[in-house]
């Protein structure tokens, strides 16, 4: 079936529908086969189940095409094309001073080399995930664990402002032993408190 415009709620409700106008005729003898309104054909699976292919195979018209017309009408107005996956940069990074060792982010991978993988962390400098850092297991070729546009979460290991060199890495958390930047936080003030009531 090609892309074609849909039209909800039109005369025709195969308007509503993938089947290009050219086989509106095929499916309007499939309905008169079963004594049938087109509405009901579409509706009522029971009645597109006695329509057997064969018998509307033409010479223009093959078996497979006739297939893909009962299909179209179990979901006349089904979109074919998957959902868009949202994406967002981090909010409040911007910059390269915005990043600290150990916050985890979102980011696109941009290039893949011998080497590791570059991903943009929305900072106007991509940053490098080596080879070691791409999984927890052996990697042998970076094509094997990341592919480009792939949408991933980071953990920040290295920021080099005045190199404007970023090190990133992909293992998962327990591998690491990271945390989010806000457990990070609490990790911290738990060890200051418990520190002070050691002095006490």
């Amino acid at each position: 079936m090609c892309g074609l415009l849909r039209v909800p709620n039109a005369e025709n409700p195969l308007d509503n529908s993938a089947v290009h106008p050219e086989s509106y005729h095929v499916v309007e003898a499939m309905a008169a086969k079963v004594n049938s309104t087109l509405t009901d054909l579409i509706r009522q699976s029971e009645l597109r189940k006695q329509i057997k292919a064969r018998e509307f195979v033409s010479e223009t018209i093959g078996e497979f095409t006739i297939e893909d017309i009962l299909k179209e009408l179990e979901k006349p107005g089904r979109d074919p094309r998957s959902p868009i996956e949202e994406f967002r940069f981090a909010d409040g990074i911007s910059t390269m001073e915005d990043l600290k060792p150990g916050i985890r982010i979102p980011g696109i991978v941009t290039n893949i080399t011998n080497f590791g993988a570059f991903v943009d962390v929305g900072v106007k400098q991509d940053g490098l995930v080596h080879i070691s850092h791409l999984s927890n297991r052996y990697v042998a070729d970076p094509n094997e664990v990341v592919k480009l546009g792939q949408k991933v979460m980071a953990t920040v290991l290295e920021v080099d402002t005045a190199r404007k060199r970023i090190a990133l890495s992909l293992k998962d958390e327990a591998d690491k032993g990271s945390q989010p930047q806000g457990e990070i936080i609490a990790s911290q003030e738990v060890s200051h408190n418990r520190r002070a009531s050691q002095k006490h």
